[in-house]
């Protein structure tokens, strides 16, 4: 961080990340065990489990933009209160249904709790500009620790008390998120807008017309796509192996970590060698590969575990780097626009992930499961091939505390003649400029003169 953290800010961002992680704890631990524990159910057959699974990626889509407009008009707190309500009351009915369409209502319920866009809107609300990327890395770094804590706590808790078990620990976990919110999470100053963080509408066609991120975003639907129809199958098939349910979590533990080990250099070939175009579409082609193996060859338990840690390497890679590209890629001033197109993307995805699993198995087979997603792979990187590489360009915030009288105009045109500034968008009613900047050619001191105060280095 930049400058040291205030006694508020230093609440806010705990409570912020400790919520925001539990509700997704809640959500991982079901992706795992699901499709093992709802043979038992009336109805359930291998499409409707793959439905229970995606449903709440439905509601998420659905819900997750309007509840963000909707904490402009109401507060941050009440919608967030409201959404973890629905969170609690879809898990309670989830963990009571005795079928699996008492199931998929209650997964729709979680999802339609869509808080994502207002817990990150409070985060603003709370921080100043020149802490906040640092803030909402702190928020997507425990998003990572909650979901590998999750493979290994959602089949424990499945093999030792029962698929409704985990259901009951996310409605707790759900109220639990409600005291940290109203004990933890500090009151917020002010309700504003943001345009690095909300939804923007007149950025809205700007950024539904630009061909890289449409293609950035069919990349997080199809990543999600693939995820979550793999999980209709992996358990199943670590079965065959002789992996006993009670047991996955501590293999899926193993695979993840070691995963997470492997992706670290990676990333660092992306972002600091400015690889990133290689890096993405090798990410790709090697997850479709994966995919492929899985389909054909992953019937031996060794084998199996190698491509399982090979799929999360690539997973874990594309999961970390597509954001970048995204703030990358996204004109200065609607990087909130995009990411909540992009969110909303990522959720259609896990919700036809599940569907398109579960048909695939019904019909087909576990393997047809591997090799669908194979060939969306294919697809995919068929998507991509082409999409021109993300310029290694970073996202700077300029507070404007000596220019209230400047014309907009004029003021931006003084920002754009600085060295290494590519792109600027002055906001007055924020008195913020937003900056897209080639950070090796940024004449910082120029920049300073400008703005008439210190500014803020965000790296994308």
């Amino acid at each position: 961080m930049t400058a040291r953290l205030l006694t508020s800010e230093r609440r806010a961002i705990s409570g912020l990340a400790g919520l925001y992680a539990t509700r997704m704890l809640g959500l991982f631990m079901v992706l795992p065990v699901l499709a093992l524990y709802a043979e038992d159910l009336a109805g359930a057959t291998p499409l409707l489990v793959g439905l229970a699974l995606g449903a709440y990626g439905l509601t998420q889509a659905i819900f997750q933009i309007p509840f963000g407009l909707l904490s402009d008009r109401i507060g941050r707190k009440v919608v967030i209160a409201g959404g973890l309500l629905l969170f609690a009351l879809g898990s309670v009915i989830a963990a009571e249904a005795d079928s699996i369409a008492t199931v998929i209502v209650g997964r729709c319920l979680q999802g339609s709790g869509a808080v994502a866009g207002a817990i990150m809107a409070l985060l603003a609300d709370q921080t100043r500009e020149e802490i906040r990327t640092a803030a909402m890395a702190t928020i997507g770094l425990s998003i990572g620790v909650a979901f590998a804590i999750a493979m290994v706590v959602g089949p424990l808790m499945a093999a030792h008390f029962g698929l409704t078990s985990v259901f009951w620990l996310t409605a707790l976990l759900a109220l639990a998120s409600l005291l940290v919110l109203w004990r933890l999470v500090p009151a917020a100053p002010r309700v504003a807008r943001h345009q690095d963080v909300g939804l923007d509408r007149e950025q809205l066609r700007t950024t539904l017309t630009s061909s890289s991120l449409l293609r950035l975003d069919f990349s997080i639907f199809a990543l999600h796509l693939i995820l979550t129809a793999a999980f209709v199958a992996v358990p199943f098939r670590l079965v065959d192996v002789g992996i006993a349910a009670a047991d996955q979590g501590w293999v899926y533990l193993a695979v993840m970590g070691l995963a997470f080990v492997g992706m670290v250099p990676l990333v660092i070939v992306a972002e600091k060698r400015r690889r990133m175009k290689a890096t993405f579409l090798g990410a790709v082609a090697g997850m479709t590969l994966v995919l492929l193996a899985l389909g054909e060859l992953g019937h031996q338990r060794w084998t199996l575990i190698g491509l399982l840690w090979a799929f999360f390497v690539a997973f874990n890679l594309l999961e970390a780097t597509l954001p970048s590209m995204i703030s990358k890629l996204a004109p200065a001033g609607a990087k909130g626009t995009a990411m909540g197109v992009y969110s909303t993307s990522q959720f259609l995805g896990a919700f036809l992930g599940g569907v398109l699993g579960g048909a695939l198995s019904q019909h087909f087979g576990y393997d047809a499961v591997f090799l669908g997603a194979a060939l969306l792979g294919a697809v995919w990187l068929a998507v991509i091939w082409r999409m021109p590489a993300p310029r290694h360009l970073s996202s700077e915030i300029v507070t404007l505390d000596d220019h209230p009288g400047d014309a907009l105009d004029a003021l931006m045109a003084r920002f754009a003649d600085i060295a290494g500034v590519e792109d600027v968008l002055v906001v007055p009613e924020e008195r913020v400029a937003y900056l897209k900047v080639d950070r090796q050619r940024l004449d910082a001191e120029a920049l300073a003169r400008v703005a008439g105060t210190r500014h803020d280095s965000r790296g994308a």
